[in-house]
């Protein structure tokens, strides 16, 4: 190969890696900039909202702001963290629970039908959430759930996501023999599942557990549609009636400011837990990439 033939491949190849770099660069802007947005506005007092720049400092009230998220309407701010944060947490641990079960069914034991259920199961994968509330709205209204934590939860434990997940990693991560092995030494069932696979399931259950409590945190629809007592709601649904609040003009001072602050409270604990658990996301993003 001559030199000139080199040169030219080598500058198209840093021409491509500059392109690529510059496209990246201009997606992460596009990522931050929303957020960017955020922190400047929540260090801005109610008029700076919309008498300064949108991108740029103009008062630091940040903690004059925290102040009123956490005192505002008597602290019902941290009531509607700690729901959401039981909300996703009990949500998510369920939603595991039953994926790991689930998951493992499908991939190790041979049961009536088991090929008909998958495929109804990434059926429903492709149904959207949001398409469900209203049946299940019915549903939980003949059994008088409405309005108790049990109409956000309960249908939260269902995570047909999940399952199709770890199916996929309890397939192509777990063999057989080692599970035969366990067999033939005289583990039961579910000695089996909780010895032997659990373990093994470490990365791909943290990810699901993430995912669910993402979900469930940023669930917005199902609670709107099932609670009407203020004392359940999760943030989602308290931020939009304190939204609803300061549009309308409902007889009190528009704050905006204290909106923007609890919007950025509300993402810390998200934000918290990928930084402490991004290793598992990676590892259980990349299951069944290779066998």
């Amino acid at each position: 190969m001559s030199t000139e033939t080199q040169a030219r491949r080598a500058g198209r190849v840093t021409g491509g890696s500059l392109a690529a770099h510059i496209l990246m660069g201009l997606l992460a802007l596009y990522f931050l900039l929303p957020f960017w947005w955020l922190v400047v506005a929540a260090t801005k007092s109610n008029d700076g909202l919309f008498q300064s720049a949108p991108l740029w400092f103009s008062d630091f009230q940040l903690i004059e702001n925290l102040k009123l998220v956490f005192t505002h309407e008597n602290g019902i701010y941290l009531t509607w963290l700690r729901n959401s944060a039981f909300y996703a947490v009990v949500s998510g641990i369920g939603a595991t629970v039953i994926s790991a079960l689930a998951g493992y069914a499908f991939a190790k034991l041979r049961f009536p039908g088991r090929g008909a259920l998958f495929a109804l199961l990434l059926g429903l994968i492709m149904v959207p959430a949001t398409a469900l509330v209203l049946p299940t709205y019915l549903l939980l209204a003949q059994v008088d759930l409405v309005d108790t934590i049990w109409a956000v939860i309960l249908p939260s434990l269902l995570n047909p996501f999940g399952v199709y997940l770890l199916r996929v990693y309890v397939h192509d991560s777990i063999p057989d023999e080692m599970l035969e092995a366990a067999r033939i030494d005289g583990a039961g069932e579910f000695r089996v599942f909780t010895s032997v696979a659990l373990p093994a399931m470490r990365p791909a259950l943290v990810t699901v557990l993430l995912f669910t409590m993402v979900a469930s945190w940023n669930n917005f629809f199902l609670p709107l549609v099932m609670l009407s007592d203020n004392q359940l709601y999760p943030l989602t649904v308290g931020l939009r009636t304190w939204y609803m609040s300061a549009t309308l003009g409902n007889g009190g001072a528009a704050l905006f400011n204290v909106i923007v602050v609890g919007s950025l409270v509300a993402i810390i604990p998200l934000i918290t837990a990928f930084l402490m658990l991004q290793r598992h996301w990676r590892g259980g993003l990349t299951i069944g990439a290779v066998k």
